[in-house]
């Protein structure tokens, strides 16, 4: 029986190739794609659809680790898998805290992801160990409330759009911004938002 996969990436070209690699595999099938993770999410709620979704991170709509956490507190019994760019020790951190059995870089050998998928199918977790490593050495001083604040301006919104997106008082932006900036030991909102994705904490 195959294991069936759900590839979720904004890039349509990488999206394209990562299923044309992964179903010249005998035992996986790509059984969905997503160009972000809502629509994952969306597809992933009609039925038992995927075994494994494997993920980028940074995508519009929902990003891999909020999908991540998403499947987390479902019963789908669905892994999450992360295939990025960014080797950022922030972003693995959080990866494994929102329960992802696997994080692999998009420079890894094409045999190395596929090896992986059945290792992760089997209930094994595979975390490069160097990044692991990495992952614990430095803790994200963020809450979720924070890095969403933050998030945003760093898109260049103002705290009056924030206020309205994510449903809170301007002054409540306003004090999470503040919070944001000087747990980061930043001088403005830009400067902390540039320096909290830098570490992987957005």
């Amino acid at each position: 029986m195959s294991i069936r996969v759900l590839i979720a990436e904004d890039q349509s070209m990488v999206l394209g190739a990562l299923a044309a690699l992964l179903d010249m595999e005998p035992d996986v099938e790509v059984v969905g794609r997503a160009e972000n993770g809502r629509a994952a999410l969306d597809l992933l709620s009609r039925d038992d659809l995927a075994d494994i979704v494997l993920t980028d991170i940074e995508m519009p709509e929902m990003t891999g680790l909020e999908l991540a956490q998403a499947v987390a507190g479902s019963e789908s019994g669905c892994k999450v898998m992360i295939l990025t760019t960014f080797g950022r020790p922030g972003y693995l951190r959080r990866a494994l805290e929102a329960g992802v059995m696997g994080y692999l870089l998009k420079d890894s050998p094409a045999e190395k992801l596929a090896d992986a998928i059945r290792t992760v199918h089997r209930g094994g977790r595979v975390i490069d160990p160097e990044l692991a490593a990495q992952a614990w050495t430095e803790k994200d001083p963020l809450t979720d409330r924070e890095r969403q604040v933050l998030r945003l301006a760093g898109e260049g919104r103002s705290s009056n759009e924030i206020a309205d997106t994510l449903h809170l008082s301007r002054g409540t932006v306003r004090n999470y911004l503040s919070e944001a900036i000087g747990k980061l030991g930043a001088s403005n909102r830009v400067e902390a938002a540039r320096f909290a994705r830098q570490k992987g904490w957005l």
